[in-house]
């Protein structure tokens, strides 16, 4: 009888290597599945990835869905703000990860709609790579100005900009933005010219406007509505076509001579393209319950906004419509990234 030559042992010990790792791999791949259809989800923290920094609206709606999100699911969930890159940095970051329902992202429309189509060569796409879970907030813009600028109209900005061409700026939460295409459209609406001035985030924007280092800003009301009370800004238009009644004092696009300056923001949570349906389920099911809850209601109306739930494929075919109405409104007002 033959002696077995002396390299087999070796090489029976790699295919055992091979067939270990490839276990291991095979395991990673299916446990979020598993995971999901056995109920255990969430087994630990859940990140929420927030595409701006602290003080925006964009924040705030993290911070009122994950405290009581947090209780529904028995585990924590941790706002992490990565502002930057027109929404691009926290969108990067969650697409990129473990599609296992621990890292999900709090996304501004303006960043999750207009940034690709002003912005070539993303490190991301807003349909593929992503998951929509559900829409959390929705609210219109309100148009404020420093008290100490001379106006007290949307007529009577417009007018001082056209007397003081080039002169006049305004703050952004970023280039690309909502806030910047809006302002963008103004311009082109009223023939003004409004400079620019972009920041990384709604609070950097809010800080330089109440210190006065910009003229004015377009954004949503909840990072306005205490300052507005202090006296602190001036409201001149809500960009609807009604009132916001928080603000009933304040007139509405049309009433201000501006029909087609309807633009309305909407705050929605994006899970990575991939994750489990039953994991999706599981946290649009509970984010829909807290949503129709009184107190939460009320605290989005104190905010000059609106708790308005979508579920996943709501969520898609709007986020399909404002992709095709914001692309029409970027040629029309010829906008372009800087």
């Amino acid at each position: 009888m033959k002696e077995a030559p002396q390299h087999q042992p070796a090489m029976r010990a790699r295919r055992k290597a091979i067939v270990s790792t490839l276990a291991a791999i095979g395991a990673a791949w299916f446990a979020p599945a598993a995971l999901a259809q056995d109920g255990s989800y969430p087994t630990r923290p859940v990140t929420l990835v927030v595409s701006a920094a602290a003080g925006g609206t964009t924040d705030l709606a993290a911070r009122m869905i994950a405290e009581p999100l947090s209780k529904a699911l028995g585990q924590p969930v941790v706002v992490d703000n990565r502002p930057g890159g027109n929404g691009g940095i926290a969108a990067s970051l969650v697409a990129r990860a473990k599609p296992d329902g621990y890292t999900l992202m709090l996304q501004y429309s303006g960043f999750h709609v207009i940034t690709p189509l002003l912005v070539k060569n993303l490190s991301w796409d807003p349909v593929k790579d992503f998951a929509p879970v559900a829409n959390i907030l929705s609210a219109p813009q309100v148009l404020v100005v420093r008290p100490s600028l001379p106006v007290k109209s949307l007529k009577e900005l417009v007018a001082y900009a056209k007397a003081n061409p080039d002169k006049l700026n305004y703050a952004s939460s970023g280039n690309g933005s909502l806030q910047h295409v809006s302002t963008e459209l103004l311009n082109q609406m009223a023939g003004t010219r409004i400079t620019h001035v972009p920041y990384k985030g709604t609070g950097p924007a809010m800080t330089d406007l109440l210190g006065g280092s910009v003229d004015l800003t377009i954004t949503t009301p909840p990072p306005l509505m205490g300052h507005i009370a202090a006296g602190k800004l001036r409201p001149l238009v809500v960009t609807s076509k009604t009132r916001l009644p928080s603000l009933k004092d304040v007139p509405s696009a049309p009433e201000a001579g501006y029909p087609d300056l309807d633009v309305s923001s909407w705050f929605a949570m994006y899970a990575p393209a991939g994750t489990p349906k039953p994991v999706v389920d599981k946290l649009t099911g509970e984010i829909d319950k807290i949503m129709r809850t009184e107190a939460f209601r009320k605290k989005a109306e104190e905010l000059g906004a609106e708790a308005k739930y979508m579920n996943p494929q709501q969520l898609a075919q709007y986020q399909k419509a404002e992709l095709a109405r914001w692309a029409k409104v970027i040629k029309s007002a010829d906008i372009h990234a800087e």
